[in-house]
């Protein structure tokens, strides 16, 4: 064989793998239909892709890999989504991340989430009610298991019939402030 041949037969070999794994990626890559079932732990990886305007920080997270949380991971992701007027930071509620990163895949967007509002300290979410009629007194953002969220590439009404689909927690949409709430406690959506 001359080195030519052996160069060949290495390229093929590699596209052959390559072309393997990208059809392997392709059928398992999330839909509407899978929705429930990466929530419950079908797939390998999770991954939570944010930005946030207020911080100029971005974060691109696989943060769950076979069935196990990256601890390290999460506290990445916790300290992202602190609030940022006050600096605490609070452990977000896992459900809450899986919810949101099942909604991403499911809209099948390259772009991450603009992160609006996750964890919201006692002070934070006084000071918004004393503004805002909209801010919940018991606000799931005090427990760190909620998240306000926007994509420039998709319509408020989008992301929210993506984390619906999820049926795993509350999704409340603001056409008017252009952004989607979800959380994970009880099921149920609002808003238009």
């Amino acid at each position: 064989m001359t080195m030519k041949q052996t160069s060949s037969s290495t390229s093929f070999s590699r596209r052959a793998l390559l072309g393997a794994f990208a059809a392997t990626a392709l059928v398992s890559a999330p839909t509407y239909s899978k929705a429930a079932g990466l929530l419950r732990g079908s797939g390998d990886i999770r991954r939570i892709k944010m930005y946030s305007a207020r911080t100029g920080e971005k974060i691109d997270m696989i943060y769950w890999v076979e069935g196990d949380y990256i601890k390290d991971a999460v506290q990445e992701v916790n300290h992202f989504m602190r609030d940022w007027r006050t600096g605490d930071v609070k452990n977000m509620d896992l459900r809450t991340i899986d919810i949101m990163a099942a909604s991403l895949n499911l809209l099948d967007v390259s772009e991450p989430y603009m992160l609006l509002s996750g964890y919201r300290s006692p002070k934070t979410n006084a000071m918004l009610r004393s503004r805002s009629s909209g801010v919940a007194k018991n606000s799931l953002h005090l427990k760190g298991q909620a998240a306000d969220l926007r994509l420039s590439s998709r319509s408020v009404s989008q992301i929210g019939r993506a984390a619906a689909s999820c049926a795993a927690g509350g999704v409340g949409r603001y056409s008017g402030s252009n952004f989607v709430h979800m959380d994970c406690g009880p099921v149920r959506t609002w808003g238009g």
